[in-house]
């Protein structure tokens, strides 16, 4: 049997507009997936929810396939999405208004039952992460359009290639196999170049989008459309599926996938091949996302120039504490970030940033009385006095929380083009998933004269957040950069390098077959993007910091 081309085309709402449209006449492919769905996003799609019901979706889809369902009618592409979000059944409804529009014969289901929002009172949007086989159901029924809301990022392709393959629940190696092919494709060119440690090794100006050649036993490789931007090779693939993951165990509704099993080689120019992927039956509950507003926010960012940084700083911080405690926020973070440099050639290149962060449930103590205090030293305050934009009164922030619910607590229903329902049974067989034993390690390199120089010189990495938690995935170029890499970064030295990291739980897995080290970090994100704790509330350069860190690195590897 041939292979199952699945391409992606969007890799989160906001993704490039054109990429269906190139993804469609830029070579063969059987499906095209577009994933738009995030925690953020979710919580996006909620508030636009609140304000019309009708709402929900990733209005972004409509206008991509206005200009595209024709096309991808008549090249008989199928066309799989959870751009559905909070309301598939109003984005199905509304392809199909848009195909009758066009005068274009297109068969249009969806996936319900992953909405869990009635259950958890106060929630703006809980819903569960369903498994792949709704969206079989809909293509084994002739749909050519599928519409999901919050599905795992893989079932966009375990789905297609079960409905193709013909794939049963249980068929573990299969089923895994194209969760990892799924995986890689989710962030689209995050596989093909795009946010790559080693980028210069490629024209990654405009990366193509990527696509896998699923085959029946679930072995697949991964390439792009000939022509197209970027570069796939070992290295790429290893990034994308070190992102946002943890352990050697990946769960997911349909199978837990055995991360420590993928064996990646180069099967020529951007072809990677994937093979060896084992699988497990799933644990026993399901995940599902909760979206609160968590209460207001509001920021101050001072520039600070030239002299006397740290004094500037600390009078900001008197000449603020009154106004903090005639009405306490209910939490006030303070951050001198410094970016000045001695005898600078640029006012920008001179000037350190003073960032005062407040959140309260009441929008009126965050609000303009204290943005206001702010701005009224103008004139009172350090010399060179002025913020980077005017205080506004207060914006409200999001708060992410993972709770896992039994699979018989979701009614996983696929609603077929010809308006048929048909329930999917829940997992049968589950697992707990235990954590797996250490495994064996390489023998360390023999000892031999070192250099202080940025990790980064022999190692790549890939950061990522889930909730308030982070991973980075740190993988090394060659056998013996592995050797020391596994020996050298240990938790300790981990904690050392990211000192934010040191008294927050950090946890270990190594993937020897990947090369690779992943760390999980718990709680560096606090209560999730949307609340932005910190800098980077993603931890999307949180990899590209711990690259840049000096260790002892051997000569050999440089």
């Amino acid at each position: 049997m041939n292979p199952l081309r699945i391409g992606n085309f969007s890799g989160f709402y906001g993704d490039r507009a054109d990429a269906l449209r190139e993804m469609l006449t830029g070579g063969e492919v059987d499906v095209l997936t577009g994933d738009y769905l995030a925690e953020l996003t979710m919580l996006i799609l909620g508030r636009d929810r609140l304000k019309d019901p009708a709402a929900g979706y990733a209005r972004t889809f409509l206008r991509q396939l206005e200009d595209c369902l024709g096309l991808a009618h008549e090249r008989g592409v199928r066309i799989v999405t959870n751009a559905g979000g909070l309301n598939p059944a109003g984005l199905s409804a509304a392809v199909r208004q848009l195909a009758e529009r066009l005068g274009i014969p297109v068969r249009v289901a969806h996936v319900e039952g992953d909405d869990l929002t009635a259950e958890y009172p106060g929630a703006l949007a809980a819903h569960a992460y369903l498994g792949g086989f709704g969206i079989a159901e809909c293509l084994r029924a002739g749909a050519d359009v599928v519409i999901t809301g919050r599905v795992t990022d893989a079932a966009l392709v375990t789905g297609p290639a079960a409905a193709h393959f013909g794939w049963q629940p249980g068929e573990y190696d299969r089923l895994a196999g194209a969760v990892v092919a799924g995986h890689v494709l989710e962030c689209g060119t995050q596989a093909t170049g795009g946010n790559y440690s080693f980028f210069q090794e490629g024209d990654v100006r405009r990366p193509g989008f990527p696509l896998a050649e699923i085959h029946a036993d679930g072995t697949s490789v991964i390439t792009k459309h000939p022509g197209t931007g970027g570069f796939v090779d070992v290295g790429t693939v290893t990034a994308q599926l070190l992102y946002e993951t943890g352990g050697a165990r990946y769960l997911g509704p349909d199978v837990t996938t055995r991360l420590d099993t993928v064996r990646l080689s180069q099967d020529g120019p951007d072809r990677v091949r994937i093979e060896g992927v084992r699988g497990e039956a799933p644990p026993p509950t399901l995940k599902a996302g909760l979206n609160r507003l968590g209460g207001f926010r509001n920021e101050v960012a001072f520039v600070l120039t030239g002299l006397d940084v740290e004094a500037k700083a600390e009078l900001v911080r008197d000449q603020l504490s009154d106004a903090l405690a005639k009405s306490p926020p209910a939490e006030v973070r303070w951050d001198l970030v410094r970016t000045d440099r001695a005898d600078a050639d640029t006012e920008e290149t001179a000037s350190a940033l003073l960032r005062l962060v407040v959140r309260d449930p009441d929008q009126q103590v965050v609000g303009r009385a204290l943005s206001g205090a702010a701005i009224e030293l103008a004139l009172a305050s350090y010399p060179g006095f002025h913020v980077l934009a005017p205080p506004g009164k207060g914006a409200p922030y999001g708060v992410f929380e993972d709770v896992y619910v039994p699979h018989g607590a979701v009614d996983h229903v696929a609603v077929l083009h010809d308006g048929r329902r048909v329930t999917v049974a829940p997992a049968q067989d589950t697992l707990v998933a235990d954590d797996l034993p250490q495994p064996p390690l390489p023998e360390q390199l023999p000892p031999g004269p070192v250099r202080r120089a940025p990790l980064g010189l022999v190692a790549g990495a890939r950061s990522g957040d889930k909730g308030g938690n982070a991973n980075v995935g740190v993988w090394a170029r060659s056998e013996e950069a592995w050797r020391w890499l596994v020996h050298e970064l240990t938790v300790d030295r981990f904690r050392q390098l990211i000192p934010e990291s040191r008294e927050l739980p950090v946890t270990r897995h190594a993937l020897p077959n990947l090369r690779a080290l992943n760390f999980v970090v718990t709680g560096i994100l606090g209560a999730g993007v949307a609340a932005q704790h910190r800098f980077d509330p993603q931890a999307k350069a949180l990899g590209e910091w711990l690259r840049s860190r000096h260790l002892d690195i051997p000569e050999a590897l440089l």
